[in-house]
Formats: structure tokens, sequence, C-alpha cells
């Protein structure tokens, strides 16, 4: 097949959707297909032969916040840089939106609607993809999990009635997904949890989707048998400084353990400026026993997971949670709360704790700090669970077997309009 694959973001080495864009059009490509990627910055990282095209965006997000407002003219140009930077103007996250309506004019020069056998939406579902939809593309969208739930917990965690205006302003976004995604037919998503509260959120029935699990690249994500584990080092991936990840609970935790112990913690990312945990290394204390790593390769990932005591998932949503199967691939043993789909990765091969519980943290950290033998063996137990359950072959196999189905379907609704 001849497959376009979009994805209006994609971060090379964190964040959920930049991985799940480079690992499956691999997968699909050894799989013998041929994959287009269309993308917005910052771009993704892919396999050779896959043909990676850009649509530039002002990718104003990369810019420090007083600069995002001070655009040159010149680069207002076209109606989507123009929407774009009025969306920042008035608070509203717009790049969903113009990168849907940049690929549908891309879609709409000559000889892109026949180049491609399906088209495949990861998690942007605005109106561009579905004039896409309507050129006659047969189109397979991946909602990860329902952006309704980030909304609802920023609201949850906001302080102010100005607070939650400027949320419900930022993810205005979320119920333009749930207009164009009534109108779309075939849908991927991560797990079964995320699956219900999509047909929740969405009003979307369960003969739409396809439930495909994440995969993990076990040709990277192995252990590394000449990395030492400390017995003190706890590891935390927070790719969105957001109440979404929960990291403001496994801070409280690490300052209650460091009254007892000489405990340290890594956090995978970087600080962002005014972000929602400012402040509160600096109000627990933990300055001095606390590092981020910055943005860092996967390399640098893997290593950061061989070198773990344990990696410790608080958040208080998640529609899949794939750094913790990737930490089980690399036998990093691992604790994580019961949220979103996390339950459905960890299984029996971690320590799951209610989320927002910064007491049943500690006491699970406390376990795993004074039992060796417990760790050696959620281990093994994490890395047998990853290579039996999250394969990214499988998930390219059972893709592409839905591609054909919502080929075959727009063939029959081609044929019953003839």
């Amino acid at each position: 097949m001849q497959i376009c694959l979009l994805s209006y973001r994609a971060y090379k080495y964190s964040g959920g959707q930049g991985i799940y864009v480079r690992y499956l059009s691999r997968a699909l490509q050894k799989l013998g297909h041929s994959v287009d990627v269309v993308a917005g910055p910052p771009y993704p990282d892919l396999a050779d032969g896959i043909n990676l095209i850009r649509l530039p965006s002002l990718d104003l997000y990369r810019l420090p916040e007083k600069r995002r407002y001070l655009i040159n003219p010149m680069r207002l140009n076209t109606w989507p840089n123009f929407v774009e930077w009025l969306g920042e103007c008035s608070g509203c996250f717009t790049e969903p939106h113009t990168f849907g309506m940049r690929a549908y004019n891309m879609f709409r020069q000559d000889g892109y609607t026949r180049k491609y056998d399906i088209v495949h939406d990861n998690q942007c579902v605005t109106e561009g993809i579905l004039k896409i939809r309507q050129l006659g593309m047969p189109l397979v969208t991946t909602i990860h999990h329902p952006i309704t739930i980030d909304r609802e917990l920023a609201l949850k965690a906001s302080n102010s009635a100005y607070r939650s205006w400027g949320i419900r302003r930022w993810y205005s976004f979320a119920d333009t997904q749930i207009k164009v995604a009534s109108r779309l037919s075939h849908f991927i998503t991560d797990s079964e949890h995320s699956l219900h509260e999509i047909m929740s959120s969405f009003g979307l029935p369960r003969e739409r989707f396809r439930i495909i699990y994440c995969g993990v690249d076990t040709d990277v994500f192995r252990e590394q048998p000449g990395l030492q584990r400390p017995g003190n080092r706890i590891l935390v991936i927070n790719s969105g400084d957001t109440p979404l990840k929960g990291l403001k609970f496994l801070l409280e935790a690490v300052a209650e353990l460091r009254n007892t112990r000489a405990v340290e913690l890594t956090i995978v990312g970087e600080p962002l400026v005014n972000g929602y945990t400012e402040g509160l290394i600096e109000a627990l204390c933990l300055g001095d026993c606390t590092q981020y790593t910055g943005k860092i390769d996967t390399d640098a990932l893997v290593k950061q997971y061989c070198s773990a005591t344990m990696l410790v998932v608080p958040s208080i949503y998640e529609g899949f949670g794939l750094p913790a199967a990737e930490a089980m691939a690399c036998g990093t043993p691992v604790i994580s709360t019961t949220a979103g789909a996390l339950p459905e990765v960890v299984g029996d091969a971690g320590i799951l704790v209610p989320p927002g519980d910064t007491g049943a943290l500690v006491e699970s950290i406390k376990a795993l700090l004074d039992n060796e033998a417990r760790r050696k063996e959620l281990g093994a137990v994490g890395v047998e669970r990853v290579k039996r359950l999250f394969n990214w072959d499988n998930a390219a196999r059972q893709t592409a077997d839905y591609y054909r189905e919502a080929i075959d379907s727009q063939v029959k609704i081609k044929i019953k309009v003839g």
C-alpha cells in the first residue's frame, strides 16, 4: 500500500505522538508498504526510505513567550499562518487546526488524491482532515486519548476563575475534535481504557474503533549489562509540565523520603518557564537531589532507564503510558498509578498505586528501595511482558489490516453512490 501518515507535531525523542509516528512508519515499511509522513514542526526522526513531507508552521511554541506575538508581518502571508498567530494572541491552541488546513491544501494539488491508498491521521481531527476525507480518500484516525480529559484535569487544578477561562480557551480545539470525529468512521486507539473514555467523551459507537497496542523497539530498549543500577535513583519522564503528569505528587513523596533516605530524582525533560511545577522543587528543598536531563535522544534515554533503581509514573491520566513499557523492556522495575490505561500496560510487572496519593507512592518506593530481589523480579517480568504484548511488528500488521477495511469501506461507498 501507499500510506500517508499525518501528524501535526512529532518531536523526535519525547512525547507519544512523535514516537508513534517514528516506529509505526518503520514497522509498516518493514512489511513492504510505502510510507510518506506529512508533519509539522518539530519534525520526526524517521527510518531510511520513509519520505518526510514538511508542512512548515510558525512554530510559535519554540519561541520565548514574549516573542510569540512580535511576528514579522511578512510571515503572515498565508491564511493558516495568520490563524496560527491570531490563535496564540487570543490564548487558543490552533496548531492542529492550521496543520489540517495546510494538509488539505496539499491534497488539493494535482496527483495527491491518486498517490495514496490510505491516509492515517495521528490525532489531529480537525476540519481540514475531514475535508481530505471528503475528497474521497480512505481515512483512519488514531486518537490516543480524549483531550477533554486533559482539559478537565487542568480545570480541577486551576486556582482562579481567570485561569479557568484561559484553560477553556486553550482547549477549545477539543470541541472541534468531537464535532469532526462524529463524521469519521475508522478509529484506532491504544487501549481498552482509552476506548471507553473516547466513546464517552465523543459519543461514538464501539464499531468504529480498533484497539491496537503501541509497541516498544526491544532492539533499542533493552538491558545494558555494562551499566550499574544504584540503589537510590528514582527516574520519572515528564514530557509535558502539566497537572496530567502528576509530578507534584512524586516531588512530595521524594521530599518525605528525604527525611530518612538519601534518594536522588532524575526528571527526563526540561523545566518550563512559569510551568506547573515551577517553584515546587525549591519550596520542598529538593534542589540538591533533583536534576533535569533536558531534551535527550533515544540512546541517552535508554541509558537513563538502565541506570535507574526504578521508574515512577505518577500520572493522573495516561492513554497508554509508553515510558512504563520502555522502562519494562529495559528491565527497570516500575511503580505506576492506576490512572487511565497504565494497569493494562504494567499488569503484574510493577507496583500500582492510586493516582494523586502521595502516601501510597512513599510506601511503594520504600518497599522497592529496601528489596533488591523484588526489583530484579519485577524487572525480569517486565521484559517478558513487553516482548509478548507490545510489539511494533504486531501493531503494524494489525494497523495494515485495518487500513484494508477502511479502503474496502470507501470502495463500497463509491459503488453505492455511483
